[in-house]
């Protein structure tokens, strides 16, 4: 399956505070907001109007228990000297397909998950914001349900 797009949003500068509730594993187990950069490996979340804006500072979190659209599978420092400007996107589109595979347990080619990426704006680099998030979502729009972790989909 050939997939030519790429979805991705700049994070803006967050100011809001994480209201999910979390266990003492970390993981989501009760609704709520959730800070950009407060977002951790197998935290799922839904698009809501996440995605109808450029810059993004929170997402609706969810337990991934419950149907969900996103699943984040890898969080990584973008390793560039300066703002990549243009090339933003693309640098962490390949940075989020790199980690895709060893999440999933399938290649990207061959799987029914897309990626989607949040990532550093141009304001946000300048406050020493350097962080990318890799979610996964299903390429046909459905919900989740559970982690999709080792799932090979």
């Amino acid at each position: 399956m050939s997939r030519n797009w790429i979805v991705g949003i700049a994070v803006a500068v967050a100011v809001s505070a994480c209201s999910a509730d979390r266990d003492e594993t970390g993981a989501i187990v009760a609704e709520g907001s959730v800070d950009a950069f407060q977002m951790h490996v197998g935290d799922c979340f839904d698009d809501g109007s996440t995605f109808a804006d450029e810059n993004v500072d929170s997402v609706p979190g969810v337990p991934c228990s419950n149907p969900h659209d996103n699943e984040v599978y890898a969080v990584y420092d973008v390793a560039a000297a300066s703002f990549p400007g243009e090339g933003m996107a693309d640098m962490a589109h390949e940075g989020c397909l790199t980690r895709f595979e060893r999440f999933v347990g399938k290649d990207y080619e061959s799987s029914s998950l897309d990626i989607a990426t949040l990532y550093p704006s141009s304001e946000s680099w300048q406050q020493n914001d350097r962080e990318v998030v890799c979610a996964v979502y299903d390429v046909d729009a459905k919900k989740l349900t559970g982690s999709v972790k080792g799932l090979r989909l």
